[in-house]
């Protein structure tokens, strides 16, 4: 199917796609839409920004039968906030029919989601610990839904939240359908995916994600500074709608926030530390705008939807290279332009060049004075030296030693030496190598 008009969706759905003007199915979408019609089990790997979310929600909801009076079908996501940006999304096309949905995420009174299932929803978006919770106190009737999709299966099971699925799925229907969403598909998941699903249909869009375009990946070394004195100068050059400085960890977002705050910038920040009050209050003020900077760990990388953001500041490399791709993937949507800035120094080189080898194309910049200028490659020097020895391994092939020496032949064999050496390098620069 090239556009979505030409799916044979119900009245209220196709009101509903046009509404969110999707013409056209990404390239996940109009792998899954089918199978999840068919209810074929599968895998689709790809990663944030695909439109992913939309290639199972548009399906199920095809799918559920408002007639039931029961639970058809369960999502869940890792964080509250995923789950919450599903659980919205899914409204959205739920408008104008009489299907029930209900979100169930932990930091929310147990008794308030008790009593929401009381309606009976079709379908019901939540994190796996509160599904769990509410499964096993017979709030939730389980057993009925036929269809589980998981979605970022990687971060749930790095959060630990793979036994609370488990839990619950093993209480679902013999026939039960799995759809499984992830950026990675860890050797470690494999088990419980075979136990659950028999010969699934993988889907796998890209092996890395494809880059960008409008988007710019800046290298900008910190040398003897010290690292939050470079990120502040980098802040003060760059005027963002808004910008995320990622760390690695929550100590580093605290320290990195409060001293951006002695030095006039007002950031927010986002860590798994927050408790759910404060999580909500903080999205809201990012979404009213109050922030123009934030500080945050990976969770607002994979476990954050955040509107707008047209800076992502690596101040920190991340622990693991699949980091940097869902960093900088938070900027650069819906084909708006973004920048990536990477601050980085000499022992960081292998990293650097592990992150090159997934394709990123670094540009090499510094600021000074709050001037951005351009500065030579990191390894140019290893450059030269590498091509110096080339040439001197080829130059020595071509001019030898004579077999009767005279004379001064060392300072003819040293000049007929540098003379190929400096022919080489003009037909090098002639043909634009």
């Amino acid at each position: 199917m090239s556009k979505f008009t030409d799916y044979k969706f119900k009245p209220f759905l196709r009101e509903a796609i046009e509404r969110l003007g999707f013409e056209e199915p990404t390239p996940i979408q109009k792998e899954m839409i089918p199978l999840i019609l068919k209810g074929s089990n599968a895998i689709g790997q790809a990663h944030t920004g695909t439109g992913k979310s939309h290639s199972f929600l548009i399906p199920i909801v095809e799918r559920l039968d408002e007639e039931k009076e029961e639970l058809q079908a369960v999502i869940t996501a890792p964080t509250r906030e995923l789950a919450t940006q599903l659980y919205e999304e899914l409204n959205k096309m739920l408008e104008k029919t009489g299907i029930r949905s209900s979100i169930l995420i932990g930091g929310t009174d147990k008794q308030r989601s008790i009593d929401k299932l009381k309606s009976n929803p079709h379908i019901i978006v939540g994190t796996p610990g509160r599904i769990r919770d509410l499964t096993e106190v017979k709030a939730l009737n389980i057993h009925t839904a036929s269809i589980l999709v998981i979605d970022e299966a990687d971060l749930a099971f790095d959060m630990g939240f793979i036994e609370d699925i488990d839990q619950f799925a093993s209480k679902m229907p013999s026939n039960l359908e799995m759809y499984v969403f992830s950026a990675t598909i860890p050797e470690k998941l494999k088990p419980f995916l075979s136990k659950y699903m028999e010969s699934p249909i993988h889907v796998q869009i890209g092996n890395k994600k494809p880059l960008t375009e409008g988007m710019q990946y800046s290298l900008v070394p910190v040398r003897s500074m010290d690292r939050k004195k470079k990120l502040l100068h980098v802040l003060q050059a760059i005027n963002p709608y808004l910008a995320i400085v990622f760390t690695n960890t929550k100590q580093n977002t605290d320290e990195v926030a409060n001293y951006l705050a002695t030095h006039g910038i007002k950031a927010g920040r986002i860590h798994g530390a927050l408790n759910a009050r404060e999580r909500t209050r903080m999205m809201k003020q990012i979404r009213d705008l109050d922030y123009q900077f934030i500080v945050a760990t990976d969770l607002a990388a994979r476990g954050i939807d955040i509107p707008g953001v047209s800076h992502v500041i690596n101040y920190e490399l991340p622990d693991e290279n699949e980091f940097f791709i869902h960093r900088v993937g938070r900027t650069a949507r819906a084909g708006l332009e973004g920048i990536a800035i990477t601050l980085y120094d000499p022992s960081e080189d292998d990293k650097i060049v592990q992150i090159e080898k997934m394709g990123i194309p670094f540009i090499h910049e510094d600021v000074k004075n709050g001037e951005w200028t351009e500065v030579k490659e990191r390894n140019a020097r290893k450059k030269r030296v590498k091509e110096s020895d080339e040439l001197d391994r080829k130059a020595g092939s071509f001019v030898r030693k004579p077999d009767k020496v005279k004379p001064g032949y060392k300072k003819k064999m040293t000049k007929d030496i540098e003379n190929f050496k400096k022919r080489e390098r003009r037909l090098k620069r002639k043909n634009g190598k």
